[in-house]
């Protein structure tokens, strides 16, 4: 009877205390095997040879923390049958060329696949050391190839409530689930490898999660925000709150488990302006750590407005002139000016969402002379601006930005491809801005467009976009839904 099993697997050099606890333990056998894999650039399956058999599993499932569940589909001997050698090719995803014979030897089989194009054979040497730890198989592997070697650690059951129970007194369940195909594809760079950035912004939390095919292209998966306020309170006391802090941390492992869900390989992370404000974010960076695996780097507001920029200049394509793209956030606002892909000038300033809100009231209604007054005190923080040329476009980023497109658009569930290129107006800005100053919080969170965890802070961000266009002479901008995320990612994996 075949019997389907789920599996978890991870590569890597070391694997800290879960090796020591695996190592501890008495090995149940160690095997040595000379094997060939068959890599597919277009599907998810196990295709080897060992000893002269060919043994194939297919992936059933994916659970939603990453396990996968894979099945065996065929175990033959050579030579094998053109029906058999069809059905590989199938599972594969591989276009099934004309089979002149009845029946395949290995080096058939070989030359076979070698003229697919999309199909690789490495060689693997392999040395596995197994264990038995809580009733599921585990495993301590040394895998070589011609001239690449890495390590792999591996947990599998018929169970999947035994593998994680098996993941969790290991201290592994932090760890991506990385199949031997794909990890074997990563080491010799063969197929698509999907990456996940994560940045931490003093009003949201924001992940993406791509794939990079062997060509360089990129694949959205998962592109989202969530609105944790993390910066609130941060203006009056320095730090960061504990239940910011806690809303903030809970997203920000929610997210690393969607991306490892979905086979991200790494995570790398960025905090912006709230962390680099509150004198207490080292303790916050070691929490997310200790809960999720994830670090997160604090970045400096120049380097938050280079990617900004080169986000912006990717996602929207060649501009003639001068181009100015401001991104608004939380706590900051960054800004970049530049020609083309030039970047001739980069700054951050303190000005943002959370912190006007809290300053100046704008979390409900506000009557006329408010606005005035508080549209007065940003403009006296962006002096910054004072004296520039009108630049020949201008890109608005972040959080505000995009809300305000959405809105424009009345999108009741957020479409990325429409917001992005959005033309917006001071005509617009004004009507919604009235909109926003007339409304209470619960009457903003109806309306359609903005997302309901930003309704406090939205009337603040709409100031400060306003506010840049007025001060550098546009009446209107366009719409980037690109982000730092976008660029880090492909400064970080794309090669």
């Amino acid at each position: 009877m075949i019997v389907p099993r789920w599996e978890w697997r991870a590569f890597g050099e070391t694997f800290g205390e879960a090796e020591v606890r695996l190592t501890a333990l008495e090995p149940a056998r160690t095997t040595e095997s000379d094997e060939l894999y068959v890599l597919s650039r277009r599907a998810d399956s196990s295709v080897k040879v060992r000893a002269g058999v060919l043994d194939v599993k297919r992936l059933e499932q994916v659970s939603d923390d990453g396990l996968e569940q894979w099945r065996p589909v065929a175990k033959a001997e050579f030579p094998i049958a053109a029906a058999e050698v069809a059905s590989l090719l199938i599972g594969a995803g591989v276009e099934v060329p004309a089979l002149a014979l009845d029946a395949y030897e290995l080096d058939d089989l070989l030359e076979l696949v070698s003229r697919t194009g999309d199909m690789l054979v490495v060689p693997v040497q392999k040395r596995r050391v197994h264990y038995t730890v809580g009733d599921c198989a585990a495993e301590l592997t040394e895998m070589r190839t011609d001239a690449l070697a890495t390590r792999s650690i591996a947990v599998e059951s018929e169970d999947p409530d035994l593998v994680r129970a098996a993941l969790t007194h290991l201290g592994l369940a932090s760890r991506p689930n990385v199949s031997v195909p794909r990890g074997l594809a990563s080491l010799v760079g063969f197929g698509a490898q999907r990456y996940a950035v994560v940045d931490v912004g003093t009003s949201s939390v924001k992940v993406h999660v791509a794939e990079r095919a062997d060509d360089g292209r990129w694949r959205r998966l998962v592109d989202r925000a969530e609105v944790t306020r993390l910066g609130e309170g941060l203006g009056d006391s320095g730090r960061l709150q504990p239940a910011a802090m806690e809303r903030t941390l809970d997203a920000i492992a929610g997210m690393a488990d969607e991306a490892r869900a979905h086979g991200a390989q790494a995570i790398a992370a960025v905090g912006t302006a709230g962390l680099r404000a509150a004198t207490n974010s080292a303790d916050f960076v070691e929490a997310v750590h200790a809960r999720c695996g994830v670090r997160v780097e604090v970045i400096s507001g120049d380097e938050e407005a280079r990617l900004s920029y080169l986000a912006a200049t990717a996602g929207l394509g060649p501009v003639d002139g001068s181009l100015a793209v401001f991104e608004t956030g939380g706590g900051s606002t960054q800004f970049t000016f530049g020609h083309e892909d030039r970047i001739d000038e980069q700054f951050s300033v303190d000005v943002g969402a959370v912190r006007l809100t809290e300053r100046l009231g704008l979390d409900g209604v506000v009557d006329e002379g408010s606005l005035a007054a508080a549209l007065d005190a940003i403009s006296g923080e962006l002096d910054s601006l004072d004296g520039r040329s009108m630049p020949d476009a201008l890109v608005g980023m972040g959080g505000a930005v995009t809300n305000l497109a959405a809105v424009k658009h009345e999108l009741a569930a957020y479409d990325p491809e429409l917001v992005h290129g959005t033309a917006l107006d001071l005509e617009e800005l004004d009507r919604q801005i009235e909109l926003f100053r007339t409304s209470t919080v619960e009457e903003r969170r109806e309306i359609v467009g903005l997302q309901p965890k930003r309704a406090e802070v939205i009337l603040a961000g709409a100031c400060v976009v306003r506010t840049v266009m007025a001060r550098l002479g546009r009446e209107s901008l366009v719409v980037s839904d690109r982000g730092p995320r976008h660029q880090l990612l492909v400064e970080r994996f794309g090669s």
